[in-house]
């Protein structure tokens, strides 16, 4: 469960907090009663969930400034003086990462650098979070489920640069916090979904952009295995893991995985066809970019999380297409998308 009197007043400082899970993750912690001060860019993409769920208002305070200027950021986390320090902004997409291989290496590598050191700084902060991804590990294609201690790697930049953001973190946490009051822990999640991604090359964005647009769905790799997860989910192991660092320390500063049960591993085809008959819309098979390499199989063992942090994912991958569908059936109506947002958190806090 998560400690909502823990979260009361606390002061949060996000990277990250214009995209995707940045945006749901504000939200969640001003729902919870925390102060929001966010870091990061513009919003990606033209229509996105920072504008339609009106995320802004959450936020004490919002600094729109580029992880990459240092001293910008060093500033903007001092300022906040926070309690509690996450860091999810990065260049999230594989298939941009080939086209720009040297902006995603700077992000995503020596952004997270320049959050490291900016912490030193900072006098009150006793739990850091550097956020990656499953595609971190070296991928052998291999059925079961990847643990914390497995081969680091990457096939493409992008992953490559999140295995280079995990050693980074290691690398920190064992020379600059160690012996301080500052725990450092790193977070490894599926592929997430969920309502107000709009972000290109992701398969529910293109999905609903397709159908919304009225044609048809194009999907590059129908068997492809995921560990797909509602963003929700994801989320919930981030908090209850901050939690456990902020009471806990260094007994809890390592990295984590949290993904979703072996029964939510399914194949895009699946997916797609869920979503389809939640929204409408067809698909058609198109021939694989075979110059851009995409994983096939990817499973997560998250056994750590579940004995040491009691975290347990409570959505089937059903309920997280039910949430996603409903989200997008909402902004196509021209609900409310704070209220709707809100509201789904509200009810995912609740199963909890």
């Amino acid at each position: 469960m998560i400690d909502k009197k823990f979260w009361r007043k606390k002061k949060i400082f996000i990277t990250g907090h214009t995209g995707f899970k940045g945006s749901w993750l504000s939200l969640c912690l001003s729902e919870l009663g925390a102060e929001v001060y966010g870091y990061s860019l513009k919003p990606p993409t033209k229509i996105n969930l920072f504008d339609c769920a009106e995320v802004k208002k959450c936020c004490k305070r919002s600094f729109i400034n580029d992880i990459n200027d240092f001293d910008s950021l060093k500033k903007a986390m001092a300022e906040s003086d926070p309690d509690i320090v996450i860091h999810m902004a990065a260049q999230p997409l594989v298939r941009r990462s080939y086209d720009d291989p040297i902006y995603t290496y700077q992000t995503n590598v020596m952004g997270t650098v320049n959050f490291l050191e900016s912490i030193k700084n900072c006098k009150n902060i006793k739990a850091a979070l550097i956020v990656t991804t499953d595609k971190c590990y070296e991928n052998n294609e291999w059925c079961w489920g990847y643990r914390e201690n497995d081969r680091l790697g990457g096939y493409d930049p992008y992953s490559s640069s999140k295995a280079c953001a995990e050693l980074v973190t290691s690398a920190y946490r064992r020379s600059f916090f160690n012996k301080t009051n500052v725990a450092l822990a790193s977070a490894r999640a599926g592929n997430v979904i969920g309502g107000g991604d709009w972000a290109e090359d992701r398969l529910i964005p293109d999905c609903f952009r397709a159908i919304s647009e009225k044609q048809c769905i194009k999907i590059r790799n129908p068997r492809a295995v995921r560990p797909w997860q509602h963003v929700l989910e994801a989320l919930h192991g981030y908090l209850s893991l901050m939690e456990h660092l902020y009471f806990g320390g260094q007994h809890f500063a390592e990295s984590w995985n949290f993904g979703p049960n072996d029964e939510s591993a399914a194949e895009v085809k699946t997916v797609v066809d869920m979503l389809c008959n939640k929204l409408g819309g067809t698909y058609e098979i198109c021939a694989s970019d075979n110059i851009r390499h995409e994983a096939g199989y990817l499973r997560l063992d998250c056994s750590k999380a579940h004995s040491r942090l009691k975290w347990q994912p409570v959505l089937t991958l059903a309920e997280a297409m039910d949430y996603t569908a409903l989200w997008y059936k909402a902004y196509l109506q021209g609900d409310n998308m704070h209220k709707l947002t809100l509201k789904q958190i509200k009810m995912y806090m609740k199963m909890l």
